[in-house]
């Protein structure tokens, strides 16, 4: 049976969505905004066009261009946006805390086809909060209402930001929605978890409904939306104007036009393991490059399958079997015996990962000490 439709969030978390100077529309209209997470290292050109292939977002989030006295915006980054043919915007991501150098680098972006200016106020790596910029800023909100300001004034189209609810605690979290109230942002992303809890603990979608009801721009709400059930769900719950999806759509690339279609109150699309070997193909031919030596591009991609294999099986055996490949053959050996091989072509593609089944441990497990969470610092 078909699920129900998806309550339509209230107008004031859809208001100005579409409106010319203001947010772009979403692809279906009346429906609650998608959007794929920005992150390092994985959102590039390449997967961009893989997702897109799929059924792409509403939005589309660049990993960060890293702004300090000798930055320059990084040209595999500008390529996302210079190149793209998805047929999305693409809104910019900056992280950094000089006011001058970020006025410079966002006027510098705003030369090419960017959607808006994005704001990192999140990342939770360590390497990059004792640097005070991303989710080490939530610690000084002074600081975060000069950048702002600062980012405000230099940016005359739309100004995003993406937060999470605080560093190490939530003491902050009123006064920085009133600093992005102060300064007018024109869309809000928030993962509901502490910069300090990192990815392991349980997403508090309390703190992103408490952030829609008191921020006048609309709020996306992003953390651990596992499923397109799991979006229409956090969307009742928390009002917002929509979803920002990141690692689960590494996992499940079809997952917004799942979005899509429960959003429509129709069943979600069906996948197969046969599906799931496509993808992988796919991924694999749209990341090669003739620099990249075949051990480093099967390396880079295990830590895609990583995600993918937690929807494979309830064991962790594909996981286990394909993070033990050398070479592009075994690599695929490998894909072809646990995706089509005998009858598991016809076996289903889990929505949600499989209880246990970890992609990342050493993000996700509370023991670890991990120095950053990005696709390149993840052990296959």
């Amino acid at each position: 049976m078909a699920p129900s439709p998806l309550p339509s969030p209230p107008s004031s978390a859809l208001h100005d969505l579409g409106e010319a100077g203001l947010l772009p529309s979403p692809q279906v209209a009346g429906q609650p905004l998608t959007a794929l997470a920005p992150m390092q290292d994985v959102t590039d050109l390449a997967f961009m066009r893989v997702i897109a292939h799929y059924g792409a977002p509403d939005y589309f989030f660049t990993e960060f261009f890293r702004v300090h006295a000798q930055s320059k915006p990084e040209k595999h980054i500008l390529r996302s946006i210079d190149e793209n043919t998805t047929g999305r915007p693409v809104f910019a991501q900056l992280i950094g805390e000089d006011l001058g150098h970020l006025a410079r680098t966002a006027a510098e972006l705003l030369q090419h086809p960017v959607a808006g200016i994005d704001l990192n106020l999140g990342c939770p790596a360590p390497k990059v909060y004792k640097k005070n910029v991303g989710g080490g800023l939530l610690r000084d909100p002074g600081r975060v209402g000069e950048i702002l300001a600062t980012l405000r004034a230099a940016v005359p189209g739309r100004f995003t930001v993406k937060m999470r609810i605080g560093f190490d605690d939530t003491a902050h979290f009123d006064r920085l929605l009133d600093l992005v109230n102060e300064h007018r942002v024109d869309l809000l992303s928030v993962h509901g978890r502490t910069v300090k809890e990192m990815y392991r603990s349980e997403v508090h979608y309390d703190f992103i409904a408490h952030a829609v009801a008191r921020a006048r721009c609309p709020v996306l709400a992003n953390g651990n939306i596992l499923s397109a059930a799991r979006a229409a769900a956090v969307l009742t719950q928390t009002r917002a104007a929509g979803v920002m999806i990141g690692r689960h759509a590494i996992r499940n690339p079809w997952i917004f036009r799942q979005c899509r279609e429960i959003f429509s109150g129709t069943e979600p699309v069906r996948l197969t393991l046969a599906d799931v070997r496509g993808y992988v193909e796919r991924l694999y031919r749209a990341t090669q490059t003739p620099d990249l030596p075949e051990r480093a591009h099967v390396n880079k991609m295990k830590k895609y399958l990583n995600f993918v294999g937690q929807s494979v099986d309830a064991t962790g055996a594909f996981l286990h079997d394909m993070r033990r490949s050398e070479s592009e053959a075994e690599l695929f050996a490998i894909c072809d015996r646990h995706l089509i091989a005998d009858d598991a072509a016809e076996r289903k593609f889990s929505v949600e990962p499989y209880p246990g089944v970890i992609a990342r441990p050493n993000c996700e497990t509370p023991e670890a000490a991990a120095d950053g969470c990005s696709l390149e610092t993840v052990r296959a």
